[in-house]
């Protein structure tokens, strides 16, 4: 008999069976005692999933027995939380139930019976697995105690620092703290100072604290330096021959000016027929990142390169990202081609998926692309690709035009862009506009990963999917319920389809409050993720999509590449197919998870220059639109520079103003003016706090 996690959980889910330490429920299954080290592994493996619990006196219980949920808690910095199970539900946890859990945390819940609100209640009973080991957060230094008080307002607690363990740290300075100690949630979690980072007015000290919260790190272990090192450029001639040679080819690159990483380039021919041969082709970092390697195992762990306002904390090591793999000019790389043939009007007809070698003609940027297309001028580097390019921007708008009709959502939301000086100081944070030149490439990208979807799809290979789930009802009639107080009007069937939401958006196309509604709408619908079942994109309104065209900045496109190389000697072994299900699954997990964390830095990022921004424009005035009303004020985002910051009530002294959350307004109870979601208003700055990140505006007549 062989044990395994499966027979373990079926032994525990038998009515007879009553919580026993580890030796009794060995000696109950009837396992060889040879087996017991592996038993108690699993064991171990289980209890750390979540799967089965220990109880007191160290006995062991399975969840559904007992009337126990796994979940994430999300604080709230008001105290209570949310612990949100696999299956998606919620449930309500107050300030005196969270135990010693942090946001974040995965923890063992037990549900009430009773239930006071709307959701159902409960009480963290353990913690699983810490978010965080460490945190950032202020040092202080009082008469008989030292503490940390968390930069995360959604950590309620301090943490208490023995005098020893300060590293010389002075008060208020930023600090990186390690919990070392907390098992009684009456007293505050105990740890050590294991780096000083500095004064929170420092900007350098700002980004290195958003860098150490969010567990980003520009360095690579030593071992994979040596790996790194070991690679060598060149490329034999072996492998140049077995490729499809495409150097002759008039294939070039398009990227944002400041960008060192190129993992895409794209050609163009018009046959006689009038048809497109459109080849997207694919920086081969496969080639170079073998499986298993520490390199790869650190990719994965990174899950996506980061793009902070000030640096990229990037996914492979600089060798790889910026030249090995990156497709510069003039130079010989090793790409994978999606090659396909398409009517004028965009319909696919045929296509290739191929190992190919390419030089580059050009590295062209999206500024100069678009010039081109405004006034017909080409620049000296663009000049040999006049045509090219003509061709590509047809064809883009006729794919783009045909994923319209079939109901895809095109979020135009506004981007902000920080520029930084040589000294890493903000000159200016402006808004930048989406030009036909990025059009251009997302139609090309977009439909070359919907042909690798279908391709894998068709062979019924496992793969890794990019999955967009429906949206809940409930959330998309507290949407429409919000639009209908803005004067818009919703219709959507049921099931809801994008094609209702596509007519809904039109409607709002070019009014004041368009960006606004766009990303409330985002808000609204479920997020994007990686996962081997093959759900479809709802957003894009695609039944089959993968991440195929980015493999130096996200782990998934290489992982996709991995699995089109197996299809090259013909059907995969049925041993590399069932590898494949199995790691699938938390390669998947562990990859959104990445992503969802790299958004959040990203985000962070820009707030941290805005902040620094705005603190030499106190006292300017600005035209703005009102983002968020709430029964203390409201949020302000402004115009061009897209900053966002608080008009307190307290600052409105004209009038006494009464908080109407259903038609998200403030009205003066004697003036009746009324301050709505999406209204234009001018501001004044009148405070920016660095620490609390809050920036503070009043009304100017």
């Amino acid at each position: 008999m062989r044990v395994d996690k499966e027979q373990i959980l079926t032994f525990m889910s038998k009515k007879s069976y009553r919580p026993v330490k580890i030796r009794e429920l060995f000696r109950g299954m009837n396992i060889p005692e040879t087996q017991y080290r592996t038993f108690r592994r699993l064991i171990k493996e289980l209890l750390a999933e979540g799967s089965i619990v220990k109880l007191k006196r160290s006995r062991l219980g399975i969840l559904d027995k007992l009337n126990l949920l796994v979940g994430t808690l999300s604080a709230n910095r008001k105290g209570f939380g949310f612990v949100t199970t696999e299956e998606g539900q919620e449930i309500y946890i107050s300030s005196e139930d969270m135990g010693t859990a942090m946001h974040s945390d995965t923890v063992v819940v037990r549900p009430y019976t009773h239930r006071t609100g709307e959701k159902p209640e409960g009480s963290v009973i353990r913690v699983l697995k810490r978010a965080r080991q460490s945190l950032v957060g202020i040092f202080k230094k009082a008469k008989y105690l030292s503490y940390v008080i968390p930069d995360d307002p959604r950590i309620f607690r301090d943490i208490y620092v023995p005098g020893a363990k300060s590293l010389g740290a002075k008060s208020g300075q930023r600090v990186v703290v390690e919990l070392k100690y907390w098992k009684d949630h009456h007293l505050n979690p105990e740890g050590e100072i294991v780096e000083v980072l500095g004064y929170p007015d420092d900007p350098k000290t700002q980004t290195l604290a958003l860098m150490r919260y969010y567990q980003l790190s520009t360095d690579f272990p030593e071992e994979a330096n040596k790996e790194v090192k070991s690679i060598s450029p060149g490329i034999e001639l072996g492998e140049k021959k077995k490729r499809l040679d495409l150097r002759r080819k008039r294939c070039f690159t398009i990227d944002p000016i400041d960008a060192k990483d190129h993992d895409d380039a794209i050609s163009i021919e018009k046959k006689k027929d009038g048809n497109f041969i459109l080849g997207v082709h694919i920086a081969d970092v496969s080639f170079y990142v073998k499986e298993e390697s520490v390199i790869d195992s650190e990719a994965q762990s990174r899950g996506t390169s980061v793009y902070l306002a000030d640096q990229v904390i990037p996914m492979l090591p600089e060798k790889l990202s910026n030249n090995v793999c990156s497709l510069r000019p003039e130079e010989e790389r090793l790409t994978f081609s999606c090659i396909m043939e398409l009517t004028p009007e965009g319909r696919l007809l045929d296509y290739q998926l191929r190992e190919s070698i390419l030089k580059s003609r050009a590295k062209l940027n999206y500024d100069e692309v678009q010039n081109f297309f405004d006034d017909g001028e080409p620049s000296e580097n663009l000049r040999t690709l006049k045509r090219d390019l003509k061709l590509m921007l047809d064809l883009s708008k006729e794919l783009h035009k045909k994923r319209m009709a079939q109901g895809s959502l095109d979020f135009d939301l506004p981007e902000a862009k920080v520029l930084l000086g040589k000294e890493g100081e903000v000159l200016d944070i402006y808004q930048v506009a989406r030009l036909e030149s990025h059009r251009l490439i997302e139609e090309f990208m977009l439909l070359a990963n919907k042909v690798v979807a279908r391709h894998l799809t068709r062979l019924a290979i496992p793969c890794l999917y990019r999955v967009h789930d429906k949206p809940d009802p409930e959330k998309i009639e507290a949407f429409s319920e919000f639009v209908s107080e803005l004067g818009y009007e919703l219709k959507v069937g049921s099931p809801i389809s994008t094609k209702d939401l596509q007519r809904f958006l039109s409607k709002v196309q070019g009014k004041p409050e368009e960006e606004l509604i766009n990303e409330l709408l985002l808000r609204s619908m479920k997020k994007a993720c990686y996962q081997p079942k093959n759900i479809g994109h709802f957003g894009l309104a695609f039944k089959h999509y993968t991440h195929f065209t980015s493999p130096i900045r996200r782990y998934p496109d290489l992982v996709v590449h991995r699995i089109l190389k197996l299809l090259l000697d013909g059907k995969p072994s049925t041993e590399k197919l069932l590898k494949l299900k199995k790691e699938l699954p938390g390669i998947g997990k562990t990859t959104s998870e990445r992503e969802r964390i790299a958004e959040e830095a990203e985000r962070e990022s820009i707030r941290l220059k805005e902040i620094e921004y705005m603190q030499n424009k106190l006292g300017e005035v600005y035209w703005g639109l009102i983002s968020g009303v709430t029964t203390f004020g409201f949020w302000v985002k402004l115009e061009r520079i897209m900053v966002e910051g608080m008009v307190r009530l307290s600052s409105l002294d004209d009038d006494y103003y009464i908080h109407d959350p259903q038609k998200h307004q403030l009205k003066g109870r004697h003036t009746k003016r009324v301050f709505r979601l999406g209204a234009r208003v001018r501001v004044q700055v009148v405070r920016v706090d660095p620490r609390l990140k809050q920036i503070d505006f009043v009304l100017v007549s």
